[in-house]
């Protein structure tokens, strides 16, 4: 039974609710995984508050060494944490060892944070009167992470709201809970203090028990767009300060000059690594022009054929499977949509079966042309292995299409002409974009976040503006007696 962590001991749940976790290579149970009461969140939080004093006035310095230890520790078990992700998520051991190693960026990013600490400070605003500001601390903070990257995406918020001085309880998802549970340990090793971070396990309980709890002062969330539109609008009903990452469907625009093979290799990538399961996947190509498509879409159709997919132990394997038999019937019901609407499935992944795994989970890759904007495949986020080729006569039109879109997560051009990509770059209503790169996925020391309805609240999240976010503004003016009295003033405060 995998159980809660709080206050540095592993804790059972009291719910007397449970529900299995599943290897989606085998289609098999695994391990059972506790449900939390609104009881066991309160005391995970009740842990938090406890520890939040004597870890917001440690010395960042202090807080920072145990980030550089942290560190190390994520370095030196790479291997292992690897192989938790792939044993409840499916997602091949190299893609999972790229996942640890961008989670692992922001811990070294927050190794850094006592300088973005700093305030500033001003002499003499006023007769013997000086001014300073500083960033401190919100309190206890929660985060609710989704399944599609168990250890990254927690590594996004904790890390950055530990080393700011908060306190953490983090909710994962229940579908692969173990890899969370495993570099939870790591940062205990580290040095950090029972009740800096506790983990509870839940379902809309434990979300919802979070959201409400008066003493948690700000919750980040990564997930589908609907869950983050309602995390939104019942954190900050409550008073939290909240930060919702939503849903994508993310262009990747081909033009008739772009290098067409590198262009195939990024979509190949971009499209089908980890079976889609990523927010800053592309599943829609653009190609500009007819020739542009016709080209394109025969140098996709062989290579989408023989994706190798495979479980993850097998080292040949360039896809897994999905998450969980829900998922693959929610996908090919879509695959099946688009059929029906009339696009035309190139390559066809719903019949892959591979013997010793007919249980699992798998989808091959599946390839569709001619798809329009009107059809269910193009304006829903399918998350898994299909990739649409929307065709379109000229740039205008390209960019058109993806600022129509509801979702503005990331894009992506592949262009060797500079006009072009300096007018998408400005042009485009996305947050992050790509220039002949395929997952503009941000580096450690800048900030992802999308724009519309892929972001809910005003900060993107780690780096600086995860800084920002874990943090307030705190200005102090400061006059200390001088033996000069003025008297009352009673006008508004000047020079």
């Amino acid at each position: 039974m995998i159980e809660n962590l709080v206050a540095g001991t592993r804790s059972a749940t009291t719910s007397g609710k449970s529900q299995p976790v599943f290897n989606p290579a085998t289609g098999e149970e695994t391990d059972t995984l506790g449900l939390s009461s609104v009881g066991d969140v309160g005391a995970a939080v009740a842990a938090a508050k406890a520890a939040l004093p004597a870890w917001s006035n440690t010395p960042p310095a202090k807080r920072a060494a145990v980030m550089f230890r942290f560190n190390t520790l994520l370095q030196e078990r790479a291997d292992d944490v690897a192989r938790e992700i792939s044993r409840e998520h499916g997602k091949t051991h190299d893609d999972a060892l790229g996942e640890v190693q961008r989670g692992r960026e922001v811990v070294e990013f927050c190794c850094g944070i006592p300088q973005l600490l700093k305030g500033e400070f001003s002499r003499n605003v006023g007769p013997g009167i000086d001014s300073w500001s500083d960033r401190q601390a919100l309190g206890v903070c929660a985060g609710i992470t989704p399944f599609n990257f168990p250890a990254m995406v927690p590594l996004w918020m904790y890390p950055v709201a530990i080393a700011c001085g908060n306190t953490f309880v983090l909710k994962p998802s229940e579908r692969d809970p173990s890899a969370v549970m495993f570099v939870a340990d790591l940062l205990h090793e580290a040095g950090l203090p029972s009740g800096v971070l506790n983990v509870v396990h839940g379902d809309k309980v434990a979300v919802d028990a979070l959201l409400d709890h008066p003493d948690v002062q700000a919750v980040s969330f990564v997930g589908s767009t609907p869950i983050a539109e309602y995390v939104y609008r019942r954190g900050t009903e409550a008073g939290k300060r909240v930060q919702a990452l939503g849903g994508a469907k993310n262009h990747m625009i081909i033009m008739p000059d772009a290098d067409l093979d590198q262009a195939v290799d990024a979509l190949m990538g971009a499209g089908y690594g980890s079976a889609g399961e990523r927010c800053m996947a592309v599943s829609v190509a653009v190609p500009v022009g007819e020739g542009t498509a016709d080209a394109l879409v025969a140098k996709l159709r062989p290579r989408v054929e023989a994706l190798k997919v495979g479980p993850a132990d097998d080292s040949e394997s360039e896809m897994g499977p999905v998450i969980t038999a829900d998922a693959k019937l929610r996908i090919t019901s879509l695959i099946d949509a688009g059929v029906e609407a009339g696009a035309q499935l190139v390559v066809d992944g719903r019949s892959i079966s591979l013997q010793g795994y007919e249980n699992g989970y798998f989808l091959g890759g599946s390839l569709f042309d001619h798809v329009t904007t009107d059809m269910r495949i193009y304006q829903e986020e399918i998350f898994g292995p299909v990739l649409a080729v929307v065709r379109a006569a000229d740039y205008n039109e390209s960019v058109t299409m993806i600022n129509d879109h509801e979702y503005g997560n990331g894009t992506a051009i592949f262009t060797r002409d500079g006009d072009a990509a300096r007018a998408f770059a400005n042009d485009i209503q996305v947050g992050m974009v790509g220039i002949n790169v395929p997952i503009p996925v941000p580096v450690a020391y800048h900030s992802f976040g999308g724009w519309k309805r892929s972001l809910f609240g005003d900060h993107s999240i780690y780096g600086p503006e995860g800084v920002h976010f874990y943090t307030r503004l705190k200005t102090v003016t400061s006059r200390w007696p001088t033996g000069i009295r003025e008297g009352a003033v009673f006008t508004f405060p000047t020079h």
